[in-house]
């Protein structure tokens, strides 16, 4: 009998998470750290949430394994949050992707914005040099 593997990728800003979900009981792991000693602990409550929306009967069966490169940490929990959710949905079926779309649609769709390039004749994206004439 063959294993069952899901491989999922995400973004937010410049971080780019990539994740593998096997059978398993229900380990986490981000950059190969588990995520309950993950830190800044407001990045783990971020991950933490696809697990808690679904509770301990579903997640305890998928072992999810984490990447992520690029960005800060903020982003890369935001990444790492969509790709758990994404990985957790196609390793389990139709009826958790309902219940994470009726919690919040971000967690399955990546975040499109991205920062703005800066231009010329002003010191970042939008501010110009102010004139002293006229």
């Amino acid at each position: 009998m063959s294993e069952k593997i899901v491989i999922v990728s995400g973004k937010r800003k410049t971080a780019v998470a990539r994740a593998t979900a096997t059978n398993g009981n229900g380990k986490v792991l981000i950059n190969d750290v588990p995520l309950e000693i993950l830190q800044p602990s407001i990045a783990r409550m971020k991950i933490q949430e696809p697990i808690l929306v679904l509770g301990n009967e579903f997640s305890n069966k998928v072992d999810v394994d984490v990447k992520i490169e690029g960005g800060g940490f903020m982003a890369q929990a935001e990444a790492a949050r969509v790709v758990v959710s994404n990985a957790l949905s196609e390793f389990l079926g139709d009826s958790v992707r309902k219940k994470f779309l009726e919690y919040d649609r971000r967690m399955l769709v990546d975040d499109p914005r991205r920062t703005e390039p800066k231009k010329f004749g002003g010191h970042s994206a939008r501010r110009r040099k102010q004139k002293s004439y006229r």
